[in-house]
């Protein structure tokens, strides 16, 4: 039914099927046509859901206008069709509802109003560890270890889909999230069976940055806060600036030596040195129908990496033949290829489209062997290169994005380990973690091929991996172990160390388990930079494994590689990988398959029946899960003296009527950190230690450090989190004077102490914190955690050089304002270094979009500067005056 509201009632058209749609050529204007494929999509949101309330037609003009508006920092409203969770991020989004339905009883109001209003999806892939590999019972071991830890969290997982509607769980085992979106969820248009139903273009936020996945099948999606994407859950639209579009034009063919891995590693690198944050990248070009599906996924997954919103390809028919290959009805994708060519919605490589400023090209043929590291995804080395690269690096102060500070003396340290009746040398540079991981790469068939029939060759000549090295495999989604058995390689990968460890995230978000005793003693006694190579989207520090300081992004086969030569030193041009039985020295360039047999047993091995199989049991295959018990009833039940699900602190206290704004008196500098802090740094998602103060708190409430599981798994719980923010033992903090670690001083006495209890100790004493930051402050992963532990630390604002997207709209989301120094100045300009009070003017919270305030502080030098407001649109304004964006929804809905 049309919504006879619509001021576009015009454009309510119908297909041949019955399907009704909102035909964008109805609006008779010539700029549609000009507009990139993305902003499209955008467009026919704003048409469709034109009421003159939350989206107005002055929305739809300005859309329209996209070229001249993007400059201008327009704000629109979006509603995608979706939203998709996983665990780590979906724990507190569930928490937070059902802290909601408590908040609205307690106001009076209708605690069912509280429920999901457009499909959401929640994908268990974060929980599961690698804490046994090389072995054929990993699998089993890890999984029931995974249910051993987390039975708490996953029966109230379990609870919420059965309390709230529109509210589905993909089981642990199922694989991870965006593979199974890739594969299973996402629809391209969302349609019904039935007659008469709207179309219109699948598009959906997630709580996982690397939502943007999706957008290589040409579905618009990106990575939002818990806290936004629990308001869209909720009905509101998206405030969104109207982006601009980076035309990233794609040229050739990959030469036969390159995989998708090498080639996202290089655009990586070049869309990072062109700056590309808040802005949506396209990719056309006649190169990009070369490049088969899982290739432009591969790419798109990384856009958080190269600092764009969205890495968006437009549906052509490769995306069809995709839909038709993974199991989809063939019905479903003629009534999908019906709609997008009768929208403008079909890509057609040769329609010329505006974008924003110069173009970028890259000719696929120039793309070379690479993997990036050692602390950065976009820090890109050529393969050749890694070599000088890495022993540059000794000598290059830790500090470094390239470093990591070993005098000269002791760059030829040798430590010998011993393992199974046989000794080994360990130096700087060995590799002692190789990972096989991440829905980056093991949704492309291509490149997992290509690393089992690696194995494969190198098992033939008789090639084996180091025992000591901790090899694993971690498929995202049981399509990939149907397809490794069908082509016969799984065991080859096996008799390299690569078992099956389990079907999730695992290694490529820190969930890499223990290394040895024995490699482990030699790390640190002899304090080697050692290496992890995995096929992973991220490598910052601290995050892949707490002994790796050096740790490598590589596509499958290189893992491989690597693993064989147990070292990232190795010249693989003049250096063998190994020796063969014979004795002779077998070089990568004798075992590296050609693209052509990789193709071939891709198109034998990988068939439709794997995907219908797969996921027509996906719900139900788990037994463990099957058999859980889980609470019921509308409103949770909070069980007293959990350490995993507690009632959090944030509606609590939550009244109809906001109080007004006050500005910030007399505020501490909690921390002084520089460029590139991550929310790895600020809400680490990995290993508690015990004598951290989320450690202490553990064991104080009877768990033993055995059973502490990780901080990503334990963000039900606030009062662990809290105590986890600024956690990282790589935290780099400028007040602790070279002093690497989770700790800060507590200026009023200079006394040193974990960031957490210093913290406790100025909300003890009444004082408001800031912290000063760098350039990309909050880059990485989309953790709401990372706002809300500053917020319960008493974090009132944050004062940065530039923040990524996703962490400037949390800390917005949980009522820490975010201020930006003018351009060209930063504290150290200023001569503060955070040792000073500070007091922000914040105009009794009558504050406008991007306004300047003044702050003023006790430094001589600088007793006063401006700052800039990062309140990008009204709404945004508006969620600050309430103290957060689920505060106003929870007013609004209360009313």
């Amino acid at each position: 039914m049309s919504d006879q509201s619509n001021p576009f009632q015009k454009c309510y058209k119908k297909l041949d099927s019955g399907h009704a749609f909102y035909d964008l050529n109805e609006l008779h204007d010539d700029r549609v046509k000009k507009l990139p494929f993305s902003i499209r999509i955008l467009l026919e949101s704003a048409v469709r859901n034109c009421d003159e309330f939350e989206v107005k037609s002055s929305d739809v003009e300005n859309i329209l206008n996209w070229s001249e508006t993007s400059k201008n920092q327009t704000e629109i409203p979006f509603k995608p069709a979706r939203v998709i969770l996983q665990d780590f991020t979906g724990v507190p989004a569930v928490v937070d509802f059902a802290a909601m339905r408590d908040a609205m009883a307690r106001l009076g109001g209708d605690s069912a109003k509280i429920n999901p209003l457009v499909p959401v999806d929640l994908v268990i892939d974060h929980s599961v560890m690698v804490d046994y590999s090389r072995s054929p019972e990993a699998l089993e071991k890890n999984q029931g270890l995974e249910f051993q830890r987390n039975g708490e969290r996953f029966a109230f997982l379990k609870w919420g889909a059965e309390a709230f509607d529109n509210f589905n769980i993909v089981p642990p085992g199922s694989g991870i999230v965006h593979q199974v979106n890739l594969e299973y969820l996402a629809r391209v248009v969302m349609n019904s069976t039935e007659e008469g139903t709207v179309l219109y273009p699948d598009s959906l936020v997630g709580t996982d940055s690397h939502t943007t996945m999706i957008d290589g099948l040409g579905v618009a999606g990106w990575g939002v806060g818990g806290i936004e994407a629990e308001a869209v859950m909720l009905g509101q639209p998206i405030s969104m600036v109207l982006p601009e579009v980076v035309g990233f034009k794609l040229t050739g063919r990959l030469p036969v030596t390159a995989t998708a891995t090498d080639l996202v590693l290089t655009c990586t690198n070049m869309l990072r040195k062109r700056g590309v944050v808040g802005k949506f990248v396209e990719f056309h070009g006649s190169g990009c129908a070369t490049l088969s599906l899982a290739d432009r996924a591969t790419i798109a997954n990384m856009a958080p990496e190269y600092g764009g919103t969205m890495g968006f390809f437009g549906v052509d028919q490769k995306s069809l033949d995709y839909l038709v290959r993974t199991g989809r009805p063939r019905e479903a994708v003629d009534v999908i290829e019906k709609y997008l060519r009768a929208n403008g919605l079909f890509q057609d490589y040769s329609e010329e489209r505006e974008y924003s400023g110069e173009l970028m090209q890259l000719d696929l043929s120039t793309v070379v062997p690479c993997v990036s590291g050692p602390k950065r995804p976009h820090d890109r080395v050529a393969v050749t290169d890694l070599p000088k690269d890495f022993i540059d690096g000794l000598s290059t102060p830790a500090t470094s994005f390239k470093g990591f500070g070993i005098p000269k003396e002791k760059q030829g340290t040798v430590m010998t380990v011993s393992f199974h009746g046989k000794d080994y040398d360990l130096t700087h540079g060995s590799v002692v973690l190789a990972a096989i991981t991440s829905c980056t790469n093991t949704s492309n068939p291509g490149v997992m091929l290509g690393a089992g029939m690696l194995a494969r060759n190198a098992v033939k000549r008789g090639l084996k991996v180091a025992p000591y090295i901790k090899t694993s495999l971690s498929p995202g989604s049981g399509v990939v172990d149907a397809y490794l058995k069908k082509a016969d390689l799984l065991t080859d990968l096996e008799q390299l160390g690569f078992y099956t460890a389990g079907f999730g995230c695992m290694t490529c978000i820190g969930n890499s388990g223990d290394l040895d005793p024995e490699v482990t003693r030699a790390v640190t006694d002899g304090d080697l930079v050692v290496a992890a190579v995995l096929s992973g989207n991220r490598n910052f520090e601290g995050r892949v494994h707490p002994l790796t300081r050096g740790n490598y992004l590589a596509s499958p086969p290189l893992v491989v590689a690597y693993a064989l030569a147990g070292r990232v030193t190795i010249d693989f041009e003049k250096e063998p990988v190994g020796t063969d039985s014979q004795g002779t020295p077998v070089f990568l360039r004798d075992i590296w398959p050609s693209s052509e047999e990789v193709s071939a047993l891709e198109r034998n091995c990988v068939l439709p029946e794997m995907f219908t199989e797969n996921y027509k049991k996906v719900l139900h295959a788990n037994k463990r899960w099957n058999q859980l018990a889980a609470p019921s009833g509308k409103l949770f039940a909070w069980a007293e003296g959990s350490t995993y699900i507690t009632n959090p602190p944030f509606f609590q206290a939550t009244e109809i009527n906001p109080a007004p704004i006050e500005s910030i008196e007399g505020a501490y500098c909690l921390l002084n950190v520089g460029d590139s802090v991550t929310t790895d740094h600020i809400s680490p998602a990995g290993k508690i230690t015990a004598n951290s103060p989320g450690g202490r708190y553990l064991i104080d409430h009877g768990i033993q450090p055995v059973d502490f599981n990780s901080y990503g798994s334990r963000r039900g719980n606030y009062l662990v989190m809290a105590r986890g923010t600024f956690a990282n033992i790589r935290l780099i903090n400028k007040l602790m004077d070279g002093e690497v670690g989770p700790k800060t001083e507590y200026v009023p006495t200079g006394e040193k102490m974990f960031v957490y209890d210093a913290a406790e100790k100025y909300m003890k004493k009444g004082h408001p914190l800031i912290i000063l930051a760098g350039a990309e402050y909050g880059s990485g992963s989309s953790r709401d955690w990372a706002a809300k532990g500053p917020a319960l630390q008493g974090v009132k604002a944050v004062i940065a050089k530039s923040y990524e997207r996703i962490h400037r709209s949390n800390l917005v989301g949980m009522g820490i304002l975010p201020l930006q120094f003018p351009q060209g100045v930063d504290a150290d300009s200023l001569g503060l270094d955070g040792r000073e009070q500070f007091s922000i003017d914040l105009k009794r919270g009558d504050l406008s979009v991007g306004q300047k305030v003044t702050v003023r502080s006790t430094s001589p030098k600088t007793p006063c500067f401006d700052v800039i407001v990062r309140l990008d649109t009204e709404v945004e304004l508006t969620y600050f005056k309430h103290g957060g964006i689920l505060q106003y929804v929870l007013r609004r809905l209360a009313a």
